[in-house]
């Protein structure tokens, strides 16, 4: 059984809602139990700005699949949750989002998985979620802790509990 940490994003539709189906869509699977989930959070567009903001949250699961095989899984939920990679904006609006951020402390780079993710030391809608979850895990490659690298952001998106971002009118 492997341990793997997931990024969930939504900013197109019932975006909580999206994300609550994601999750249950992974603990339904056979192959995958999940152990916890963070706090929703809305979370400031990275690399497209002009959007809707982003819900987000970070899972724990323990799964039997082999990386590349849960990656298939999380495509196959996006894509029943109304996700359509050709129509899509790179970094723009999507009704959800799945990446594998950790699978184990393992390294892999292929054609179509890298783990870690290449980009989650720069972004903190990955980083916040996983501070709930894994403050002390030591990234298998930057051999700093979760903590570490989000001390070290430069460019800081803003990040809220969801709920909690004032508004002006």
């Amino acid at each position: 059984m492997a341990i793997a940490y997931l990024s969930l994003g939504s900013n197109k539709g019932n975006r909580m809602q999206l994300i609550e189906q994601a999750v249950s869509f992974l603990d339904l699977s056979e192959d995958i139990k999940v152990i916890r989930v963070s706090a929703l959070y809305e979370t400031e567009p990275w690399g497209v700005k002009e959007q809707n903001w982003f819900l987000n949250s970070a899972v724990e699961i323990k799964t039997k699949l082999s990386a590349q095989d849960l990656l298939f899984k999380c495509s196959n939920i996006e894509k029943a949750l109304g996700r359509n990679r050709r129509n899509e904006q790179r970094w723009g609006e999507r009704t959800l989002d799945i990446d594998i951020i950790f699978y184990n402390s393992d390294v892999i780079n292929t054609d179509v998985l890298t783990i870690p993710h290449k980009q989650m030391h720069k972004r903190a809608f990955v980083l916040v979620p996983l501070l709930e979850l894994i403050p002390d895990f030591v990234h298998p490659v930057l051999n700093k802790t979760i903590s570490e690298i989000y001390d070290d952001l430069d460019d800081v998106e803003d990040v809220y509990l969801y709920g909690t971002r004032k508004t002006h009118d």
